[in-house]
């Protein structure tokens, strides 16, 4: 075994050893509104749910090369307010695209032509095309290093109907294939193939 010390020695390779062993990540597309109103989209996989008992979810943005906030984190702090996007195999490519550095200010949706649609309970919108959605209140945003943390309640989830199965109440997992993140900086991975193994009573 090859042993790494990440606080140390090998801190400069944390992220990419961990992003690339911590697989696959689910990926938290996140829309939120910029100061003007614009609507911005960039895509985490530092992201998962924590939690249901509030619904608890986190991601973490992190900061620019220069140490500043990302837009979405300044968003974020700003308003209180965040919708996660679950990207599919027909939106990989331009939730890549997004994933650009741009200016603040710049809307993602706008330069990528995203429809979007209202929220029930928040003002960022959700991306129309996306087959689920969570519309989501900051519950505290913390730093721990260099690390920056969302934590969101979520207040409601949109999900297309295809997906929804209205007799158990729950989503057909066989029907619906997120897109999962992979080792960086460029792969991902298709959730088709899927197996069930039953959990001891």
């Amino acid at each position: 075994m090859i042993e790494l010390d990440l606080l140390t020695t090998h801190a400069d390779r944390a992220y990419p050893v961990l992003a690339s062993l911590v697989t696959p990540r689910p990926i938290a597309w996140v829309t939120t509104l910029n100061e003007d109103g614009t609507v911005n989209a960039a895509p985490f996989s530092f992201f998962n749910v924590f939690g249901d008992d509030p619904p608890l979810v986190i991601f973490a943005p992190g900061d620019r090369d220069d140490g500043t906030a990302k837009d979405t984190a300044r968003n974020c702090a700003r308003t209180g307010e965040f919708v996660v996007n679950v990207v599919d195999d027909a939106l990989a490519e331009v939730m890549v695209r997004t994933s650009a550095s741009l200016p603040y200010g710049i809307s993602e949706t706008e330069r990528e032509a995203l429809e979007t649609a209202a929220s029930a309970s928040i003002a960022p919108p959700r991306i129309a095309a996306a087959p689920a959605a969570l519309e989501c209140r900051v519950h505290e945003i913390q730093r721990i290093g260099g690390n920056r943390l969302v934590l969101g309640i979520v207040h409601r989830v949109q999900i297309r109907e295809e997906y929804w199965d209205a007799t158990t109440l729950r989503v057909q997992s066989s029907r619906l294939h997120p897109l999962g993140r992979m080792a960086v900086p460029n792969w991902y991975c298709r959730t088709h193939e899927l197996f069930e193994i039953l959990r001891p009573a």
